[in-house]
């Protein structure tokens, strides 16, 4: 039993899983927090806020994240790994500043009454959060399997900003610090994934501008590029919904929405860890025989699934309880908001293994259309149910255009009908006994 615990604690994919749900949980203390001392309409603000923080990730990323190691990689010299890896960071670092100046300026012209009071601390946010480059780093990291210093990294730069937080809300700070926390958060976690990298080698040289490529960058962003759209439309429509509502029926129903979803949310950590743990499984599978690859992406998207339905059934069934013990009395009204939206996640559950069957099959632009008319189709479903049903109907705006973008759009283009055809037809074959010599 204990060498049982001993080999899952150092399994990657339960460290992947066990940092990443800390950091998650670290997030949701400081929502709750915000909930029950400043109530439903600072709730609200921070949810604004953090969705156009959310917007700029995928701008300033570029498409690079899963990427650039196997373009690395691919390559024949030391020197030549190195050229892409650096003009990838370089790429990142200056994109993330110039996307976050142009974010700014437009939260300014949307938001300009959000710059009132904290100016400096939201454009800290959006400034710092280029610093998120640096997940290149940790990228390189795991594939050399450095994988656990740096989790244990991010998680005490967690602990040490989820305490920041705490003290300035029982001290009486102003939502707009807690903007400036996340700043620095963002910030702390790139130091540590680059010192992981500079401390396991040594050899390599530092973060330098001679090593910019643009040969190496071209080659990237013409594979990138797919995925950098797609990622962006992926987030907008993940995200709209939230602006939406402010825009439509008011900051304090934004605040109870961004309550919902923090929690609903929660889990999806889950199918993005483990998937990112099975690809190189499943591309091993489909670079050896098909129906290998599609038995094991069947018996994975079986499991992903009965895992989100486990999780949607236990969040409905107790959805009153979590809202109270969560956020307080002021927000169990939303319990029903929980119970429509929890169920969105079997569909974000398996969509993170079909992501991964685009890119091994070569269907990114799929991938990017997918999300392009999930987007469209939550804009317009919120347009319609949201003054009707109020943040229910946004909830019901969520589920519908998650099920299209996440599964139902399998079924509308030719060559992922076919595979679907065939992963609900793959069979595994019975095992052959092994005959022993009498």
């Amino acid at each position: 039993m204990l060498k049982t615990i001993h080999k899952l604690l150092q399994a990657r994919a339960i460290i992947m899983l066990m940092e990443r749900f800390f950091r998650l949980g670290a997030g949701a203390i400081a929502t709750f927090m915000v909930a029950r001392m400043l109530g439903a309409e600072a709730l609200g603000t921070y949810g604004v806020v953090m969705v156009w923080a959310a917007f700029l990730a995928p701008l300033s990323s570029m498409g690079l994240n899963n990427l650039v190691q196997k373009m690395a990689s691919a390559q024949t010299s030391p020197e030549q790994a190195r050229v892409y890896l650096q003009t990838a960071l370089w790429l990142r670092l200056l994109a993330g500043l110039v996307f976050g100046l142009l974010m700014i300026l437009g939260f300014a012209l949307f938001y300009p009454h959000y710059f009132k009071t904290g100016p400096w601390q939201i454009s800290s946010l959006f400034i710092l959060q280029a610093f998120s480059a640096m997940m290149l780093c940790e990228y390189e990291q795991n594939y050399r399997g450095h994988f656990r210093a740096v989790a244990l990294s991010k998680v005490v730069v967690s602990i040490l900003t989820l305490s920041a937080r705490i003290f300035a809300l029982l001290y009486g700070a102003s939502i707009d610090m807690l903007f400036l926390v996340v700043g620095i958060e963002l910030f702390l976690t790139g130091a540590v994934q680059y010192y992981w990298y500079r401390r396991y080698a040594p050899s390599e040289p530092g973060l330098q501008w001679r090593w910019l490529e643009w040969s190496a960058a071209k080659a990237m962003l013409q594979r990138s590029s797919w995925l950098w759209l797609s990622a962006i439309v992926s987030v907008i429509y993940l995200k709209i919904d939230t602006i939406m509502i402010e825009q439509m029926i008011g900051i304090a129903a934004t605040g109870q929405y961004t309550a919902v979803a923090r929690l609903s949310e929660l889990w999806y950590v889950i199918p993005v860890t483990l998937a990112a743990r099975y690809y190189p499984d499943l591309l091993k599978a489909y670079n050896n025989n098909w129906d290998s690859y599609l038995l094991i992406l069947k018996k994975r998207s079986i499991q992903f699934f009965a895992l989100a339905v486990v999780i949607a059934i236990a969040m409905t069934l107790t959805a009153k309880w979590i809202m109270l013990l969560a956020y307080g009395e002021k927000f169990v009204e939303s319990a029903t908001v929980l119970q429509i939206h929890v169920w969105a996640g079997c569909f974000i559950f398996v969509r993170a293994l079909i992501s991964q069957h685009l890119i091994i099959t070569g269907n990114e632009p799929l991938s990017l259309l997918s999300h392009g008319v999930g987007a469209i189709l939550n804009v317009l479903l919120n347009m319609w149910l949201i003054p009707i049903y109020g943040i229910e109907g946004a909830a019901w705006a969520t589920l519908i255009s998650y099920a299209y973008a996440s599964f139902f759009f399998l079924l509308f283009a030719k060559s992922t009908r076919q595979h679907l055809w065939q992963l609900c037809k793959v069979k595994a074959k019975p095992k052959v006994p092994a005959v022993t010599p009498e």
